[in-house]
């Protein structure tokens, strides 16, 4: 690169900018997460054990999908608009579109417009969200694979990337805001069965939803692209034609800090999926108390509040991957804590629960808003092993491993839904008690011991400490200046 390009000084700009990329993209893909279980056994009416085998084949694809792409994007030469930034927009049209048609009971939509009888069978619903579910997948990996790999292009500066990282997660909570807060209050019917109220997903409400945001999330990836600049070039040895896929996968698997953020990190996305898919079904069935789901979301990202201004001062005084990793194991402990309730008559307070989810929120803070900082980091440790920066491919096999954590929430959501005994023919008239024992037991124990796994893993095997990393800096800007 030349002397005289800046490879760092971004400016609030470019903040906003690089935020609004996770805002537009989680607009509807939080959807999936909050609602798109309950919306395919509820409304849909299709029997969680066939769902089992549906989340296992979608995001299994969709996960061989990333590598895929990242790699396609490596062997392509750089645009007029950067590496990256023209895929994201290109890919949000197709998105938005793919989204809206993953939340339409079609039989439902056709009927209240046109005033027609249409009927589906249960077959059909499930072929109908085979195919809606997973062109949506293609075209999420099509915008996100490129964002993901923006944030080391746009700036080479530790804490510039970790503010990066920081304003990646307020991007991701805003775009969440709508599925997570708004959504439970607008899309259910309550209903009197037997003189007790109870609540019902309304799927015309959920289509006119999901419609506004697709528009949204068009809007908002526009934005993004007007906002943010790609500074960092490709190092001047490194000729795109010369990429070799399994050269690359070769130094990845070589490279152990990159494994164990994989590993850490499908492990963060199964756990955020498969609460929020959980407590849905805790507070809607256990609690009888749907609307308070939205305040899920307030409990678990309001610490980001509270710790935002003092992120910085905290990776100068003890690092990023130290704060990381205390942070889980406090997680971990409160989780414990919430299954505990169990056992005592504090359990029917749902209050009390979510002041436990928002220590446990205080306690995952850390990772969330660091987890993209952490991924430059071992981009950056990829290019000291290889000589070649390759971050679509190198982030493409990382978000290849968010998405067997998705699929791991998926499965394992819907085959514990299964095997606790939830009955989709009794929702407009309640589980039985025991089932609802159960639904609390595998919503709070599980993401326990999820969370005790993580802090191993970044504890013991993520090895770019504070100290390691000045290191790692010092010795690729020595390397880059040779070049």
């Amino acid at each position: 690169m030349s002397e005289n390009q800046a490879t760092h000084g971004i400016k609030m700009k470019d903040r906003i900018g690089y935020a609004l990329g996770d805002t537009a993209g989680l607009l509807t893909f939080a959807l999936i997460s909050s609602f798109l279980q309950v919306f395919y056994t509820d409304s849909l009416g299709i029997d969680p054990k066939k769902l089992v085998m549906f989340f296992l084949i979608a995001r299994i694809w969709d996960a061989i999908n990333d590598p895929m792409w990242g790699s396609f994007i490596d062997s392509r030469k750089p645009t007029r608009y950067g590496r990256f930034r023209p895929y994201i927009f290109g890919a949000s049209i197709p998105l938005a579109i793919t989204a809206l048609l993953m939340f339409t009971d079609v039989p439902m939509v056709i009927n209240n417009l046109f005033g027609t009888s249409l009927v589906w069978s249960e077959s059909q619903y499930l072929i109908y969200a085979y195919v809606t579910y997973i062109l949506y997948g293609m075209m999420y990996t099509g915008t996100n694979i490129p964002y993901g790999s923006l944030a080391s292009v746009i700036t080479d500066d530790e804490i510039e990337r970790s503010s990066l990282s920081m304003w990646r997660s307020i991007g991701a909570g805003l775009g969440g805001l709508p599925a997570q807060i708004l959504l439970p209050m607008m899309v259910y019917t309550t209903l009197m069965v037997d003189g007790k109220e109870v609540k019902q997903l309304n799927a015309m409400k959920m289509f006119y939803a999901v419609l506004i945001l697709a528009v949204l999330t068009v809007v908002v990836y526009y934005l993004h692209f007007k906002f943010t600049k790609e500074r960092v070039t490709l190092p001047p040895k490194q000729k795109q034609e010369n990429f070799n896929v399994l050269n690359t996968i070769k130094f990845l698997l070589k490279n152990k800090p990159f494994l164990s953020l994989c590993g850490a990190s499908m492990l963060l996305i199964a756990f955020q999926m498969y609460t929020q898919t959980n407590y849905n079904y805790l507070f809607k069935n256990y609690y009888g108390k749907p609307g308070l789901y939205s305040l899920v979301t307030v409990c678990t990202y309001l610490p980001m509040a509270f710790f935002i201004p003092f992120m910085s001062k905290f990776i100068r005084k003890f690092g990023k991957k130290e704060i990381c990793a205390a942070g889980l194991g406090f997680a971990a402990v409160i989780n414990i804590i919430m299954y505990a309730l169990r056992f005592t008559p504090l359990v029917e307070n749902p209050y009390i629960f979510l002041v436990l989810v928002f220590l446990s929120g205080a306690g995952q803070t850390f990772l969330v808003l660091e987890i993209w900082a952490l991924v430059m980091d071992v981009i950056d440790y990829q290019e000291l092993l290889s000589g070649r920066r390759e971050e679509g491919t190198s982030y493409a096999f990382f978000s290849f491993t968010r998405k067997l954590g998705q699929t791991l929430a998926g499965v394992g959501s819907t085959s514990l839904l299964s095997l606790i005994g939830y009955d989709v023919s009794n929702v407009d008239v309640g589980q039985s008690e025991e089932v609802l024992s159960r639904l609390y037991d595998v919503t709070t124990l599980i993401p326990a011991i999820v969370l005790g796994i993580m802090f191993v893993l970044l504890t013991f095997g993520y090895k770019l400490s504070k100290a390691n990393l000045e290191k790692l800096h010092s010795e690729l800007d020595a390397k880059r200046e040779a070049e």
